[in-house]
């Protein structure tokens, strides 16, 4: 299996239940892969064993032919700051902080100095149709303009994955098509891959292909046609 991200033979459990039994997939660079399955299926736990955030108890996950299990904790924390991104279903946006600071937050966790980071900050918000809530606090804007908020946070620092966990589970449909149609606009214009846990067919709808994660296993539907 070869790929900019792959997941070999994942094993992983929480005491007695076993979340992954011997799963597989891989991610290609700039490719958009949506992880499928049914609540309690394991697709977040896999979501996090590919970006480093858990362990797996067996199986190894390598990023650009690296394992992560064999990178140092200081490693894997700068990959998560600059070559890996993530969306979560809340945003989990910092709320004392404008959204323009929010976006320019890895990049000053990085060295960047602040008034470059407030421009590449301003020329995503920008590019994801939201440049008019720079000034606002997240809790002062929308949900669907948060999550892009989110999305820009993730992209900012040119993240070669982007991890997104039920992006738009806690938008409506109307909010939840805008944000995945932007999101993977932007994903691909940038180069990145994107992982995305969903369980609607809608939001999948935006990916390349489709992994469906059931009973810990992991299914390629394109491989399975």
């Amino acid at each position: 299996m070869s790929g900019l991200l792959v997941a070999e033979d994942l094993h992983k459990s929480f005491g007695p239940t076993a979340a992954l039994d011997g799963a597989s997939m891989s991610v290609a660079a700039g490719e958009i892969v949506a992880i499928m399955g049914p609540s309690g299926s394991g697709k977040s736990t896999m979501l996090h064993c590919l970006a480093g955030i858990i362990r797996p108890d067996a199986g190894k996950v390598s990023y650009r032919d690296q394992e992560l299990s064999a990178m140092s904790d200081s490693r894997r924390s700068a990959l998560r700051r600059g070559e890996f991104g993530f969306v979560f279903q809340f945003g989990q946006l910092v709320p004392e902080l404008t959204c323009l600071e929010n976006v320019a937050l890895p990049l000053r966790l990085d060295g960047v100095r602040r008034k470059d980071a407030a421009r590449r900050a301003a020329e995503w918000l920008d590019r994801l149709e939201i440049d008019d809530v720079a000034g606002k606090r997240p809790g002062e804007v929308s949900g669907g303009q948060g999550q892009r908020v989110a999305v820009a946070r993730a992209l900012v620092t040119g993240a070669r994955v982007v991890f997104a966990d039920e992006p738009t589970g806690a938008l409506d449909s109307l909010n939840g098509e805008r944000v995945m149609r932007l999101f993977t606009a932007a994903a691909r214009e940038s180069g990145a891959a994107v992982v995305l846990v969903t369980h609607e067919a809608r939001v999948a709808a935006y990916s390349d292909r489709e992994i469906v994660v059931r009973d810990g296993k992991a299914l390629d539907l394109e491989r399975a046609r």
